[in-house]
């Protein structure tokens, strides 16, 4: 694998940081502040452009978007433009269209919306939308669907998306997940005939076969994803899971060549490898390794080798390699206060 970058927000420092991978450990390059509260960014390779969304502080005004500019060599970011978010803060952010398209969604302000995007500056919102906490969107790699989760009505809305960035509702216009599960964050495979979503409140990993043609979703089965060893119950929305020892589910990657789909659950602090059968049909991790404490977010490199996890209630993230369902580990390597979204570039 040629020399990559990772970048790792830190909302409690309000930074990203750099780090390149090389020789199997990871080197941290730089770290830009002034990111208020960054929680979720999505990279343009291509531009080598980063959207990254921040939220709201006393002298800073409106959430927003941030445009910056990544410098492989240096790691450093440099912001370009910015687009005011008066809904609220963006909870997760996503490209379609080769770049040209970003999609956003807002977990606290309850909507979606998508942008046009010309030499880094976003357009007046294009499309808009409205769901109960939403918490992840996703589109096709075609570029043609999109697809945003919401936790709180308990369904994925789905929609047909131009490359002007116009949504259009398909037909049915949701799919439902199982009531009181709160569906968190989505991935399509590679043939986009299969999508997977965690759940927060049940710790499951949902199976749905998606139509090619027409975009739509149809739940099919579904999997724990949890360490059942911990002893988590069911959450529900407002709970506090540490308090109450309760099911916390976070973040989902496809890795194995579409057999296994890692999973982090927070309460017990956890990276599990759900295993997808042939016909896309998934079942519970045989095992799972404790990890970064509260591991929001995490990513695996572009080959599948490694994987980078970060915790919500630490200031480092853990290198591991990857062999099938088991995590090896290599290095804690140190990040920022409250790191929770990790990419690869």
């Amino acid at each position: 694998m040629t020399h990559v970058l990772v970048l790792v927000a830190n909302a409690g420092e309000s930074s990203i940081s750099t780090f390149r991978l090389a020789d199997g450990k990871l080197h941290r390059l730089a770290v830009t502040g002034g990111l208020t509260g960054s929680s979720t960014f999505v990279v343009d390779p291509a531009r080598d452009l980063v959207y990254a969304g921040v939220k709201a502080s006393g002298d800073a005004g409106l959430p927003g978007i941030v445009t910056l500019r990544l410098d492989r060599d240096s790691g450093a970011l440099t912001p370009l433009s910015r687009r005011d978010l008066p809904g609220g803060a963006m909870t997760y952010v996503a490209l379609s269209h080769d770049g040209t398209v970003l999609l956003g969604a807002s977990y606290g302000g309850g909507y979606g919306e998508t942008w046009r995007i010309a030499d880094g500056v976003l357009s007046e919102p294009v499309s808009h939308l409205d769901h109960p906490n939403l918490h992840a969107v996703l589109p096709s790699a075609d570029g043609r669907f999109a697809y945003f989760v919401s936790l709180g009505a308990d369904l994925v809305a789905q929609y047909a998306l131009s490359g002007e960035a116009r949504l259009e509702p398909l037909e049915p216009a949701t799919a439902a997940a199982p009531a009181g599960s709160g569906p968190r964050h989505l991935v399509l495979n590679a043939a986009g005939d299969r999508a997977y979503v965690l759940t927060e409140f049940s710790g499951r990993a949902l199976h749905y076969a998606r139509d090619t043609e027409t975009g739509t979703l149809e739940l099919r089965d579904a999997a724990d994803a949890f360490d059942p060893a911990v002893g988590a119950t069911h959450s529900r929305l407002g709970a506090d899971p540490r308090a109450e020892n309760l099911v916390w589910g976070a973040d989902l990657h496809l890795a194995d060549g579409g057999r296994h789909l890692w999973c982090s659950e927070r309460t017990g602090s956890t990276l599990g490898a759900v295993a997808i059968g042939p016909d896309g049909a998934v079942s519970a991790p045989e095992r799972f390794t404790v990890t970064e404490p509260q591991p929001r977010g995490f990513a695996l490199s572009p080959d599948g080798a490694y994987l980078v996890a970060a915790g919500e209630r630490s200031e480092t993230v853990s290198l591991y390699a990857v062999d099938g369902d088991r995590l090896e580990p290599i290095q804690q390597a140190e990040t920022g206060r409250g790191a929770n979204w990790v990419r690869f570039v």
